[in-house]
């Protein structure tokens, strides 16, 4: 059911609270990857036009101990929303509920924004408490989820939250509404032909988002590449030397082939491997078409794989594409993401598909090759987006008001 959004609310001399998805990538404090704060400011700016007080809540990283740690602090990325507003976003402590950042909330003005310090200084954030998310609550008068990347979470800013705040405006923001409503209507009537790719390291993560896209009978090709390909390829029986196997996820990976022969699915595996003899930069390389020599592991696919997969997709008319086809991070090992990349690109451009690139490394490998913009979603979120292709529904969204 479609839920009522923040441009759809009166914000005008109301404090809005916020849940942005700030987690983005440091070097120091430097940040290298700005578009999830770039993918919110819609909202954002919404906000801060109409007449409202902002008050920012995020994550960042993965903090292990209880309280501040500089590594992780928000500091960063409050400097480069600044720079994006062209205003200045207060960043009032290293706490984001003690007084002075309830005082900076209290003494917000109209069209003025705040950036809380990260949630995850306090372990009650991963832990959903409600006390936490009472003192959270507290700040605002209406409460809007933007943070599409968190949303299969059930953190205590985005269910505890919503929950204590029952009674006020509770709305998504422009990025959530984006990014559900269009994986959503994809996935609910996709044109024809529906090609899937699914890459990365583990079988295991994507046998869910197997499972239902098979189930749902409305595609026609799945496209298995990366690491987890090589469980697929063993439970066949193929020789593929040292690459990675998933050996208790042999029985699930015949349970896919055979989910899909049943459903009339076209699965495509590799055919041919770029090889490395160590899981290192700098390794030795040789391509092996079909079995794979003891010794070597396959860091990507090869060109005759290339060619198999690029083919179908272009031919698509909806394509979803969730994890790279091997290690493309580094350059002897990433021409196969790179064309599949492309391929996107082209059905898009040339074939009017409909292309989804599910977050995570795929998004970050759309954007190394410079096609980001020439398909039609990059998701803020890989594990949200993923989820969304397991068939999996969000507590932190159906909280939120029906529109």
């Amino acid at each position: 059911m479609p839920k009522k959004t923040i441009a759809q609310t009166d914000v005008n001399d109301q404090t809005v609270l916020m849940r942005v998805d700030f987690n983005v990538p440091l070097e120091g404090a430097q940040i290298t990857d700005d578009r999830r704060i770039v993918m919110a400011l819609p909202s954002i700016k919404d906000v801060l036009e109409r007449g409202g007080r902002l008050v920012l809540l995020s994550h960042l990283g993965r903090p292990e101990g209880e309280g501040y740690e500089e590594a992780f602090s928000l500091k960063p990325a409050a400097e480069r929303l600044g720079e994006l507003l062209g205003t200045a976003v207060q960043f009032p402590s290293h706490d984001c509920v003690d007084e002075a950042a309830a005082k900076a909330v209290r003494e917000l003005k109209n069209g003025e924004v705040v950036l809380l310090e990260n949630l995850r200084f306090h372990q009650a954030e991963k832990k959903g408490d409600a006390d936490f998310a009472s003192l959270l609550a507290g700040y605002g008068d209406i409460y809007c989820n933007n943070a599409f990347g968190t949303c299969h979470r059930e953190d205590a800013s985005m269910v505890a939250v919503p929950r204590a705040m029952e009674g006020k405006p509770r709305v998504c923001g422009s990025l959530v509404e984006k990014e559900i409503e269009y994986l959503s209507d994809l996935l609910a009537n996709p044109a024809q032909p529906f090609t899937a790719i699914l890459g990365g390291a583990k079988v295991s993560d994507k046998i869910g988002a197997i499972t239902n896209l098979l189930k749902g009978d409305s595609i026609d090709a799945l496209i298995v590449g990366g690491a987890m390909a090589y469980t697929f390829l063993a439970a066949l029986g193929k020789n593929v030397g040292a690459s990675r196997v998933e050996e208790d996820r042999l029985d699930d990976a015949r349970a896919m082939l055979e989910l899909a022969a049943a459903h009339k699915c076209d699965l495509l595996l590799p055919v041919d491997h770029v090889c490395g003899r160590e899981f290192r930069v700098d390794t030795d390389i040789k391509t092996f078409s079909g079995a794979i020599e003891d010794g070597w592991m396959g860091l990507d696919i090869g060109p005759e794989s290339q060619a198999l997969f690029t083919d179908r997709i272009r031919k698509s008319k909806t394509v979803i594409w969730n994890g790279p086809m091997g290690v493309f991070e580094w350059a002897a090992f990433a021409t196969g993401t790179q064309q599949v990349a492309k391929a996107c690109a082209d059905a898009t451009v040339n074939n009017g598909a409909a292309t989804v690139i599910g977050g995570g490394d795929s998004a970050a490998a759309i954007e190394k090759f410079g096609l980001a913009d020439q398909v039609s979603h990059v998701s803020t979120g890989g594990g949200a987006s993923l989820e969304l292709l397991k068939g999996a529904t969000f507590t932190s969204f159906e909280l939120l008001d029906d529109a």
